[in-house]
């Protein structure tokens, strides 16, 4: 919520007032889904909700299904900008799209079974009823499986990202121009870096959950602060950093605007040696 106001005026100029594109649609969803997601775990603390064992359960799942479509459009947010740094190659596509699909259809199957197989009980913490939700052992071991496969294809949308962008600043020391395709490059490494940072971290604190004697005892204080951090990092890297690798582009091709001669006519990035950008339909 805080990010969300730090930015929102930036998501009117950039977003709101621009020409509707399947980027904006991306990126609204998934700010948007974070905020239900925030708004929702704020609700299962107030005592009259988180006691209903009916309404918490649903509130639950509403969550997990959250983060599946937030996983997704992520996804496609994440293909959308290879496919345009690779010159729209079909192959780069294809690949893209096949191990995108795999892993989705993986969290989708996973899901589906852990919420078939969970049950609300009634927890009692300092004289407040709450509803809490148990697993069973293959259930968190499928969870898991599920993030190391959602690791796999973190890690090959980075290895696109940092290839093709390793040739292009080195096409680019030959050639005298070419300086805002540099730039913009720049721009993409820096969000892709940080977005993928914050998924490593939360990916090692879920792993370390796992294979760890915490989850024997998950209502401890050291393991709830441990849930807690690790729940963060998956926030920030999900609804903050995911939008923001929209954001961070238009905001870069709004500046190339505002700085162009009052008579440069200005088009969408196709990350070619010579292009102009334009802040309607690109990323």
């Amino acid at each position: 919520m805080y990010d969300w106001a730090l930015t929102f005026g930036q998501e009117v100029e950039l977003v709101w007032r621009q020409r509707w594109s399947l980027m904006t649609v991306l990126y609204l969803s998934v700010r948007y889904l974070g905020i239900l997601y925030a708004i929702i775990e704020i609700l299962l603390w107030v005592p009259t909700i988180s006691a209903t064992d009916v309404v918490s359960f649903i509130m639950y799942v509403i969550q997990e299904w959250t983060t599946v479509v937030g996983s997704a459009i992520l996804g496609v947010i994440m293909i959308t900008r290879l496919y345009a740094m690779y010159h729209r190659s079909r192959q780069v596509l294809i690949l893209l799209v096949v191990v995108c699909l795999a892993v989705n259809i993986a969290d989708v199957v996973v899901v589906a079974l852990s919420m078939r197989h969970s049950s609300g009980d009634e927890l009692i913490l300092s004289g407040t009823y709450q509803c809490t939700v148990d697993f069973s052992g293959e259930d968190a071991l499928l969870v898991t499986m599920t993030w190391i496969f959602t690791t796999v294809w973190e890690v090959l949308a980075l290895c696109f990202a940092v290839w093709i962008a390793i040739k292009h600043f080195r096409e680019l020391r030959r050639q005298t121009a070419g300086g805002i395709i540099g730039d913009c490059f720049t721009v993409l490494m820096k969000t892709h870096v940080v977005y993928f940072a914050s998924f490593v971290a939360g990916s090692c604190l879920n792993l370390g959950y796992t294979f760890s004697t915490m989850s024997a005892d998950s209502y401890s204080i050291g393991t709830q602060i441990y849930l807690g951090v690790l729940q963060i990092f998956m926030l920030i890297q999900m609804f903050v950093l995911g939008p923001r690798l929209i954001l961070s582009i238009r905001e870069y091709n709004a500046k190339l605007v505002a700085d162009s001669d009052a008579g440069t006519a200005m088009t969408s990035i196709a990350f070619q040696m010579r292009v102009h950008v334009s802040t309607s339909s690109s990323v």
